[in-house]
């Protein structure tokens, strides 16, 4: 029964998975995120779990990435797909399609993990879970601003016409680049991943600081949290391309 055990815990990321897209195809985004966060929560307990216990396993390895799949890949791209087709009625309909290419390319973002032995300390490329924070905490907080009636800058960008499409193939080609990014978990193994992962907390300090001084003040605490978690993960993305640069021209 011990070695079932993150297996069981995988299979509770792929039951939240399936609710935030259940709850996508419903309307109710805020809630949808709030499942793909549980979701990311079992994602971490599972590879605890397998470590605490040693029970490693392949079919563990290659159920985490199927789970995945759906919690971080398909979820995120219907809540997007969703949501322009909603919003942007008035324009072609297709555009809300290009969302979708999120879920091709975090499969191949997975697979491509499974097999590269360099991904063990960072990544190479956007980590899947980090494109659903961002994805799903924007739509998230974008749900409750129309629900509550109020404008931020963050709504008008998800009620463009160009942001989804623009968004939904960048993080589409991130998930499948080489590009080195800091994994929470492990040691950066270059200067620059180790000078974001010292930035990152200061980042989220500075996000949630900006935030307070400038959002509108009735906006519900749920609607401020979900607009400092996707500001958050977005400047992770930036931290990690950027970065390299600076490193590049000190030395």
């Amino acid at each position: 029964m011990r070695k079932h055990i993150p297996n069981i815990i995988t299979c509770l990321n792929l039951v939240c998975g399936t609710c935030a897209v259940i709850l996508t195809l419903w309307g109710f985004y805020w809630p949808a995120f709030c499942f793909i966060l549980a979701g990311a929560v079992f994602d971490f307990c599972d590879g605890a779990a397998a470590c605490l216990l040693k029970a490693y396993s392949n079919i563990g390895k290659e159920l985490d990435s199927l789970c995945d799949l759906v919690s971080f890949g398909l979820a995120p791209a219907l809540m997007f797909f969703s949501w322009y087709y909603k919003i942007n009625n008035a324009y072609p309909s297709f555009l809300a399609f290009i969302a979708l290419l999120i879920v091709p390319f975090s499969a191949l973002r997975l697979a491509k993990f499974n097999l590269d032995e360099r991904q063990t300390k960072s990544f190479l490329g956007l980590p899947t879970p980090a494109l659903a924070m961002m994805v799903g905490a924007i739509t998230a907080h974008s749900h409750l601003c129309i629900e509550s009636g109020i404008d931020t800058f963050l709504l008008q960008l998800m009620q463009s016409s160009w942001f989804i499409p623009v968004l939904s193939v960048v993080l589409s080609l991130l998930l499948v680049s080489e590009i080195p990014m800091f994994s929470l978990k492990g040691k950066g193994e270059n200067k620059a991943m180790a000078m974001a992962k010292q930035l990152f907390p200061i980042g989220i300090v500075l996000i949630a600081i900006f935030w307070c001084i400038f959002a509108p003040k009735q906006l519900p605490i749920l609607a401020d949290c979900f607009a400092v978690l996707s500001l958050t993960f977005f400047a992770y993305l930036i931290l990690q391309l950027i970065l390299p640069i600076f490193v590049r021209r000190s030395k």
